[in-house]
């Protein structure tokens, strides 16, 4: 179905290197959610030398996103997208899989032997076993990268990790998926799943938020380009943090400051009654709290210090 291994020595005596849409084992891929994971996984496969036979989606932005990306596929209803594809990739939202797969195999569209790709997060293949009844193989390819759905994101795939999740026999089927894309593959477990994908939502989701409000800070304190000042900071921070974990920590409640702790506190008390809103304070109060409990546990605050810590942090000074 696809080549073993992408990239391995061809036999001798090969004339002439074949593009990928000649090697054998190139599929028929139907793009069911042609938003911006679908429309760019669907031209990083094409890029591999796969035909794309076609994409569904109804809005304005998809059409116009499957027009650049992937310039002459058809835009189909669901049914016919599945019905002309060896492997449907379904990318669309994770609330929403469940109830599609099932709605397919109610109408008989799913076909044996036919590869079921969904991109959600949280689910393993499990939600595919309406899909699997049919006789389809399922798999569970989900990408650790967030999407612009513009071409910058097929460079963005090049050593970009993916969650794996299939049946044994087929995983390595998964696997080469993935590196056909430029991707390298990881493999978690089914009842692993919803941990991973909470991993992933809990450092990017919520360090855009956190961004945005040192941005925020920074913008009422005066400062007129708050990313400027940010940005080599925070790229430091996230290097060392993954590099080295909780032992990259600096900063006042690392170094059990209570005196600067309780400026800050204050400070941002000033900041709540003068914007009217407690988020920044709430969401500090909340990881501070966090950092001083991780750092006693690991050694880096005795408990005396700790102690004074989390006493200012035990109730909100606004």
């Amino acid at each position: 179905m696809l080549d073993p291994v992408p990239g391995s020595p061809q036999p001798s005596g090969a004339a002439v290197p074949r593009s990928p849409a000649d090697r054998p084992g190139r599929l028929g891929v139907g793009v069911v959610g042609g938003g911006r994971v679908g429309a760019v996984l669907g031209a990083a496969l094409r890029a591999a030398g796969h035909a794309v036979v076609g994409a569904s989606g109804v809005s304005e932005a998809t059409r116009e996103r499957v027009d650049v990306l992937l310039p002459g596929v058809p835009l189909l209803e669901v049914p016919e997208v599945v019905r002309r594809a060896e492997l449907v990739l379904l990318a669309v939202p994770d609330d929403a899989l469940a109830d599609l797969v099932a709605g397919l195999a109610a109408t008989g569209a799913w076909q044996p032997g036919q590869l079921v790709v969904h991109t959600a997060g949280r689910h393993g293949v499990e939600v595919l076993a309406p899909a699997r009844a049919a006789g389809g193989i399922p798999l569970a390819v989900h990408p650790a990268m967030t999407f612009t759905g513009t071409s910058l994101d097929l460079a963005r795939l090049v050593d970009c990790c993916f969650a794996v999740t299939a049946p044994g026999p087929v995983l390595p089927v998964a696997q080469a998926l993935v590196v056909e894309m430029g991707g390298d593959p990881v493999v978690v477990a089914e009842q692993d799943r919803p941990l991973y994908h909470a991993a992933l939502s809990h450092g990017a989701n919520h360090l855009v938020t956190l961004v945005a409000q040192a941005r925020e800070l920074l913008a009422a304190a005066g400062v007129a380009e708050p990313g400027r000042v940010l940005g080599p900071l925070l790229g430091a921070s996230l290097d060392g943090a993954l590099r080295a974990g909780d032992d990259a920590l600096t900063g006042p409640v690392a170094r059990g400051d209570a005196g600067t702790l309780e400026t800050h506190r204050a400070a941002l008390a000033e900041h709540a009654r003068r914007s009217g809103s407690q988020e920044v304070s709430a969401t500090h109060r909340a990881l501070a709290r966090a950092t001083a409990e991780r750092a006693l546990a690991r050694g880096r605050l005795s408990p005396e210090a700790a102690a004074r810590m989390l006493a200012l942090l035990a109730d909100d000074p606004s």
